[in-house]
């Protein structure tokens, strides 16, 4: 099986203030509720299409990559923050409602974005009539009984990412590389073939391909969610919050199940989680998470 992204029906760049630039791409239907759709760090919002292809019939659906990642030209220097992303955020959606107009809008982020939209609404600004979360690495403060494990956890991935290959003479190579990690193998069959074909690009000097998001990056971003100090309650946010999380109580899960489900807990967050998945849960169970969505969304009157 293989899936076909559909050619969007519109795209616009977004311009940020060093320079880089994210391409936006619509999808769906003009007519209804806008989403904005994401990734998690060293991934890219195509590869999320098993999930968010059964939100075209319902709702204008704007897909993009976060700076150095997907179909966006990596800049150097980087500027491969929390901080930026923060600030890159903002760009996007003030971007997107002076080209398409103001509407009502719904965030859906993962991981690392979900930690970005979260740093954004409540250091920068609400700008939304509902936020959905998908499994976002969730460091509790210091002190707190969970924090050594996501400790453990992220500094296990910033060394992971460190030595991760960059470059592959083919799309295939990367695509069989996902097949033998034990840590994909609940995805969606089609998916491996789609995560490498997003996360790839040709490589500059025409010698088959690399990753957009250098591993460096990658482990940029790892290393700084333990710096974040972003545990907040759910009252914080200026709206409403969904916080989705993979299994709390499945062998192998990573620390990040535990953390949310505690998170949702300690700070009265509308919390669910997906039974029998890990971290990628929307490409491990799309109908499961598509069911949770439109749920929080018809909640708020959005669906």
């Amino acid at each position: 099986m293989q899936f076909e992204i559909p050619t969007p029906s519109t795209t616009f760049e977004v311009p940020l203030e060093d320079g880089a630039r994210i391409r936006m791409r619509r999808h769906g239907n003009p007519d209804g509720v806008r989403l904005l759709v994401t990734h998690g760090n060293g991934f890219a919002a195509d590869a999320y299409f098993p999930y968010w292809q059964h939100l075209l019939s319902k709702f204008d659906v704007l897909v993009f990559d976060f700076r150095n990642h997907g179909q966006n030209v990596p800049v150097v220097p980087s500027n491969h923050h929390y901080a930026q992303l923060a600030r890159d955020l903002e760009r996007v959606v003030q971007e997107t409602k002076a080209k398409l107009g103001p509407k009502k809008t719904a965030g859906i982020f993962h991981s690392m974005s979900a930690r970005t939209a979260m740093k954004h609404a409540i250091e920068i600004g609400w700008r939304w009539d509902a936020l959905m979360l998908f499994d976002p690495p969730d460091v509790p403060l210091k002190g707190h009984p969970l924090y050594e494990s996501m400790e453990i956890f992220e500094n296990r991935l910033t060394e992971w990412a460190k030595a991760r290959r960059r470059r592959f003479a083919s799309v295939d190579e990367l695509t069989e590389e996902y097949k033998q990690s034990r840590a994909t193998g609940r995805w969606v069959a089609g998916e491996h073939e789609l995560m490498a074909r997003s996360v790839l690009r040709k490589a500059p000097d025409g010698n088959g391909y690399e990753l957009t998001c250098a591993p460096e990056n990658e482990a940029a971003i790892y290393e700084q969610a333990l710096t974040l100090d972003l545990w907040p309650r759910a009252s914080e946010f200026g709206g409403p919050v969904k916080l989705i999380g993979c299994d709390p109580n499945f062998k192998g899960a990573p620390a990040t199940g535990p953390a949310n489900q505690a998170l949702g807990i300690e700070g009265s967050y509308d919390y669910s989680f997906v039974e029998g998945t890990g971290h990628l849960l929307q490409v491990e169970k799309p109908d499961e998470c598509i069911k949770l969505t439109l749920q929080f969304l018809g909640k708020h009157g959005l669906a």
